[in-house]
């Protein structure tokens, strides 16, 4: 989610069709999971999900408030709905700003290193949305961003309808970040707001490979940035680190505006909604 202080490692984008099927998950084991059946209007579950509440524009100049008021997130029909909206309201901050939304996060509750992590989500559109299916290193409150590392499982920004992004954010030795990118295209005009797919990556050591529904559409490696893991003498670990080795909570929100997206204009209609069905996670058999 960060995109700040950057250097980009742009991979060329890859034209999907629209396939539902997910990948299969044969080589691997149900750990954890939310399934969202909740009766309807209750919040979610408190024993796997938290929340970042307030503004400030997280880093990425972002114009909503997040709150964890069921306003802007609670369970409908089966799904999780995120819901930015627009309206004048004081955060947990004391600062008015003209919309809301929320950010919710397993830190606290549930972390894992490697395996399998998806999530079934049809997402929002319109210029200045920003949805995000992410995960971040739970060593953040010692070591700080990027250094935790950061994967991007989803990204979107409202004027690129037809666009998935997928990265990797991890440190240079200068203090800023690399950021490993890649993007899936859906065919033929077909915008991802328009249906639920399915976005997940599958992270070894060493490895991680990036999905939308049954298509595997970017695969990151230290070699992909020139980086090493951890500890290493040689030149490519002075470039830069792998820091993908040790466990990451899970993040889902809808961000509003942003150095990135630009700012929602005439054509952006709210509120706007993420369904999110279910996010799991498994770890591979042995």
């Amino acid at each position: 989610m960060p995109r700040f202080l950057l250097s980009f490692f742009v991979f060329p984008l890859i034209f999907l069709t629209a396939d539902q099927q997910p990948a299969s998950t044969k080589n691997y084991t149900l750990v954890w999971h939310d399934e969202f059946d909740g009766p309807n209007g209750s919040l979610p579950d408190p024993a796997k999900w938290t929340y970042d509440l307030g503004g400030g524009g997280w880093g990425n100049q972002e114009l909503e408030s997040y709150t964890n008021r069921a306003e802007n997130a609670r369970i409908e029909n089966g799904n999780l709905v995120i819901t930015a909206r627009k309206e004048n309201y004081e955060g947990s901050d004391q600062v008015t700003r003209e919309y809301t939304s929320a950010r919710l996060k397993t830190q606290g509750h549930f972390s894992q290193a490697y395996g399998r992590f998806e999530a079934r989500i049809k997402i929002p559109a319109g210029q200045g949305m920003w949805p995000a299916f992410w995960m971040l290193g739970d060593n953040i409150t010692s070591a700080g961003w990027p250094k935790c590392g950061e994967i991007d499982i989803m990204e979107n920004i409202g004027r690129e309808p037809g666009t998935i992004h997928g990265s990797l954010h991890g440190p240079l030795t200068t203090g800023s970040a690399s950021d490993l990118t890649a993007g899936a295209n859906l065919t033929s005009g077909k915008e991802f707001a328009a249906d639920f797919h399915l976005y997940a990556v599958e992270w070894d050591p060493g490895t991680v490979r990036f999905y939308v529904d049954s298509t595997l559409y970017a695969t990151f490696t230290p070699d992909s940035a020139g980086a090493s893991s951890a500890g290493s003498d040689s030149a490519a670990a002075r470039a830069g680190s792998w820091v993908f080795d040790h466990p990451f909570y899970l993040i889902l929100n809808v961000a509003v505006g942003g150095g990135w997206p630009g700012v929602p204009d005439a054509t952006t209609t709210f509120p706007q909604t993420m369904l999110v069905d279910y996010v799991r996670v498994y770890s591979a058999k042995r």
